[in-house]
């Protein structure tokens, strides 16, 4: 049986539905470097973004330098799940204007950056919250890849299932048609 369209026109997601790569998850990270009424502050910005309430993270070492001690409370995150995930995304890629480096992405397949000002998301600026910078981290990831994760089993995922680099950056692209320059 012949198909009306050529194989080198079916990519490998159209192919193999294990291999589309999706968002697991998106972290959004807000690192005040101190604890008290800056962080709670940050904490709620990160809840009216999200309408989940976040976690806080505390200082491994101290540092005196950054006057920091250890167990300090000193950032906020939150994992985002779903459609609200992509849509936030949207939003932060919006800010960057679509374009990334190439060394925003790790060898397995996340990519991570940064913005400036909370209040490029679409928030309302409020004169006695103040404004915050944030981390994107997405997690990029494939049907099949909770055998790695749990609890019965687990198994490891074959290397030709693993994302790369390149194939995070080719997603990128394709899905936000989003510009990835390569710095000297």
């Amino acid at each position: 049986p012949s198909s009306s369209t050529s194989p080198s026109l079916i990519t490998m997601a159209d192919a193999n539905p294990m291999k589309e790569i999706r968002v697991e998850k998106l972290i959004l990270n807000c690192c005040v470097g101190e604890s008290g009424d800056r962080l709670t502050r940050a904490a709620r910005v990160l809840e009216q973004l999200t309408g989940q309430e976040p976690v806080y993270s505390k200082a491994r070492y101290t540092v005196r330098s950054f006057g920091i001690r250890r167990n300090e409370k000193i950032s906020v995150h939150v994992s985002v799940r779903g459609d609200k995930a992509l849509e936030i995304l949207e939003r932060g890629l919006k800010v960057k204007e679509y374009e990334l480096k190439s060394r925003n992405f790790s060898n397995t397949g996340n990519f991570g950056f940064g913005i400036a000002e909370h209040i490029d998301l679409g928030i309302k600026y409020d004169p006695s919250t103040g404004i915050y910078g944030m981390d994107f981290f997405v997690v990029l990831g494939r049907r099949g890849f909770r055998i790695g994760r749990r609890k019965l089993l687990p198994a490891k995922v074959g290397v030709q299932h693993k994302i790369t680099k390149e194939e995070s950056i080719q997603w990128f692209q394709t899905k936000y048609d989003g510009i990835v320059v390569n710095e000297a």
